[in-house]
């Protein structure tokens, strides 16, 4: 489960690299069993070349410091930090890794969560998996984030009854019976019967229109 800064930070570097002119996916699989890169994107130089960038985006020293692979295949690749993380573990980044220090903004109403500075800037390195696997992982992770934006345009109609019905399944750990509060659950039950209330209203609205206009037929024609 993302943290709500984790999703802060990971929507201010979607933007943030669309402003660099670069196409940028999240969770991208790398070839040859090198990991999941939080962030990728892709530019062509002056050379009209691919050049790739790769991000790990980290919030906690826990998180910076887990023994999970560090997926920095890319040309430059960097670290994405809040402020008081990299203060704290500055002296850990290795020399060829770029940072980019992450700043949240205090109103929000600025379109975004916040912004970011260059705490350090990446060595080039040589790409170090193969580029047009690279490419079509790229390419595979954009489909799948244009599969989830049109599912949800089209909302729970593209889902089968037994689908909805897992997924509620699932959720059902985080139902309070006695806690008071107003849940997912109770939220449903209560849009849809107001729902069925609305209709009824406007299927009423169109009998009383129907017998309206029946009647006046019936007194003209006397």
């Amino acid at each position: 489960m993302k943290t709500s800064l984790t999703v802060q930070m990971e929507e201010t570097l979607y933007y943030y690299c669309r402003e660099n002119g670069d196409i940028v996916v999240e969770e991208v699989t790398m070839p040859d069993d090198q990991g999941i890169v939080d962030t990728l994107s892709c530019r062509l130089d002056a050379e009209s070349q691919f050049e790739w960038r790769c991000y790990e985006l980290k919030v906690s020293k826990a998180d910076f410091r887990s023994k999970a692979k560090l997926s920095f295949v890319g040309h430059y690749n960097y670290f994405v930090l809040p402020e008081q993380l990299y203060v704290s573990v500055q002296d850990e980044i290795p020399a060829h890794i770029g940072v980019l220090v992450y700043h949240a903004y205090v109103s929000e109403d600025l379109g975004m969560p916040g912004y970011f500075t260059i705490a350090k800037k990446p060595q080039r390195q040589a790409l170090q998996v193969n580029e047009h696997q690279l490419l079509y992982r790229l390419i595979a992770s954009q489909a799948r984030e244009v599969g989830k934006a049109k599912k949800t345009a089209r909302g729970l109609r593209v889902f089968g009854t037994e689908q909805i019905y897992k997924e509620l399944k699932k959720r059902q750990p985080d139902y309070d019976l006695f806690g008071g509060g107003v849940n997912y659950y109770d939220r449903f039950i209560e849009d849809t019967q107001n729902q069925a209330i609305e209709a009824m209203k406007e299927e009423l609205e169109a009998t009383r229109a129907a017998y309206f206009e029946l009647e006046q037929r019936y007194l003209e024609g006397k």
